[in-house]
C-alpha cells in the first residue's frame, strides 16, 4: 500500500509551517487556521480508485492519516449524489442533483471531519478530545472516541434536540449542558479545559477540513470528473465550504481536472447570519452576530466562524455569493422537496434549496448549469424542531 502524501501544516494567512509529527491547533502567530499540505508525485491516477472500497479513505494519498491501523472507520463517506429529475424539470435545471450526506454514520457530514480528527488524534496519541457542538458534530465525537478509546467531553447549547443529547451520552461522553449558543457552550469548555484535552473545536485544530474535503473528491469522482457550475452549501462554522473548494484546487494540481469552474454559495440562517453580512460589505473577516434567533436550523447558528477569513477567501476566489434564509422559508423547503422527490432533507438541506430558488429566480444561476446542492444530516435527528 501507498503511503500518505502528507508533508506538514501551513498558515494560510502569514505562511508559518508546521510539522506534521506534532499535535498541533491553530497558528500561534496570527490565531488562523492550519491547512494540511501534501507532496504530491505522479504516483497517485485516477485509475487507482477502481477496486478500492467505497469511503472517503479512498483517497488516503491525500488525507494525514499515515498508517492505516490508526482510521477509525464506521462507514464514512461515498454518499450517494441523487439525480433530482422531478425539481429539474419544474425549475427548467439541465442537472440539479443533491449530495446526501444523511447516510453517515451517527447520521451526518460531521462523521468526515470527527473521524478524520479522531484519527489523526489517535495517531499522536492523545487521550481526551473536547468540542462545543449544536448537536451532530458532538454525535460524531462520542461514536468515533468510542471506538477509538478516547474520552470525550461535550459541551452544547441547552436548546440542542433531545436526540443529539442522547446519542452523546450513550455513546460515554461526558456532556454539559450550557445557556445560550454554541459560542457559550465553547466558553464554558475553554474555562473547563486544564489543558489536558485536544480541542477539535471548528478549524481550531487541522484535520476536521481534511476530512470534509472528501466531499469534494467524490463530488469530482461521482461527475465523471467534470466540477458541477455551482456548489450550494449549508455554512455555520464553514468546514465543509473550505474543505470543498480545497479538494478541488487538490485535484487540479494532481492533473485529475484542466479547471474549476465551481462557483461556491454560503447559506445561512436569517436569524444569525454572519457570512451574508460580510460578503455584502465586500470584506474578508466576519465580524459577530451577537444574540442570534432560535432556528431550527441548529448548525447554522453560529455568530461568527473561526476560520472566517477562510469562508470568505472561498465564497471570492470561487465567484461565488451568500444568502440568508429563514425559518419560514425552510418549513416551505422542506415540504416542497418531500412532495416532490419523497426526501426528508434536515433543515439545513432545505435551506439550501430555498437559496438555490432565489438565485435561479435572480438569473445568477443559468438553465444550462449544472447544480449541486448539500444536505448535511438526517432530519430524523431535528424531530423536536420539526412539529409544524
Amino acid at each position: 500500500m501507498a503511503n500518505s502524501f502528507f508533508k506538514d501544516l501551513q498558515c494560510d494567512n502569514c505562511g508559518e509551517v508546521y510539522s506534521k509529527n506534532h499535535i498541533n491547533t491553530f497558528c500561534q502567530k496570527d490565531n488562523q487556521p492550519l491547512l494540511s499540505r501534501y507532496t504530491i508525485n505522479g504516483s497517485f491516477s485516477k485509475n487507482a480508485l477502481i477496486n478500492r472500497p467505497k469511503n472517503m479513505w479512498r483517497y488516503y494519498e491525500m488525507l494525514p492519516i499515515e498508517k492505516e491501523n490508526n482510521r477509525i472507520h464506521l462507514g464514512e463517506g461515498f454518499t450517494p449524489l441523487i439525480n433530482l429529475s422531478q425539481l429539474e424539470s419544474n425549475y427548467d435545471q439541465s442537472h440539479l442533483f443533491l449530495k446526501d450526506e444523511s447516510g453517515n454514520p451517527t447520521g451526518s457530514f460531521k462523521a468526515r471531519g470527527i473521524g478524520m480528527a479522531v484519527s489523526k488524534a489517535k495517531e499522536l496519541g492523545v487521550k481526551e478530545i473536547c468540542i462545543p457542538t449544536a448537536g451532530n458534530a458532538g454525535s460524531a465525537l462520542a461514536a468515533y472516541c468510542a471506538k477509538a478509546g478516547i474520552k470525550a467531553h461535550i459541551y452544547m447549547p441547552e436548546a440542542t434536540p433531545e436526540t443529539f443529547q442522547l446519542d452523546c451520552k450513550i455513546m460515554g461522553a461526558k456532556v454539559t449542558l450550557v445557556k445560550g449558543t454554541i459560542a457559550d457552550a465553547a466558553a464554558m469548555m475553554t474555562h473547563d479545559n486544564d489543558g489536558t484535552w485536544f480541542d477539535v473545536s471548528t478549524l481550531k485544530e487541522p484535520f476536521r477540513i481534511e476530512g470534509k474535503k472528501t466531499m469534494g473528491y467524490e463530488i469530482a469522482e461521482q461527475l465523471d470528473w467534470k466540477l458541477p457550475d455551482v456548489i450550494i452549501y449549508p455554512t455555520g462554522g464553514g468546514t465543509g465550504l473550505i474543505g470543498i473548494w480545497k479538494a478541488f484546487n487538490e485535484l487540479k494540481e494532481l492533473g485529475w481536472i484542466d479547471n474549476i469552474p465551481t462557483r461556491m454559495v454560503a447559506v445561512q440562517g436569517s436569524g444569525c447570519d454572519p457570512v451574508i453580512q460580510s460578503f455584502k460589505k465586500g470584506i474578508h473577516t466576519i465580524s459577530p452576530h451577537f444574540n442570534p434567533a432560535t432556528t431550527i436550523a441548529n448548525g447554522l447558528r453560529v455568530p461568527k466562524p473561526f476560520g472566517d477569513r477562510l469562508v470568505m477567501k472561498t465564497i471570492y476566489d470561487s465567484n461565488g455569493t451568500a444568502v440568508s434564509i429563514s425559518d419560514k422559508e425552510i418549513i416551505a423547503g422542506l415540504n416542497e422537496f418531500a412532495k416532490t422527490e419523497g426526501l426528508f432533507l434536515a433543515p439545513e438541506g432545505a435551506a439550501v434549496w430555498m437559496a438555490y430558488k432565489k438565485l435561479k429566480v435572480k438569473n445568477w444561476i443559468k438553465n444550462n448549469e449544472t447544480v449541486v446542492l448539500l444536505n448535511t444530516g438526517s432530519a430524523y435527528k431535528y424531530a423536536e424542531n420539526l412539529r409544524f
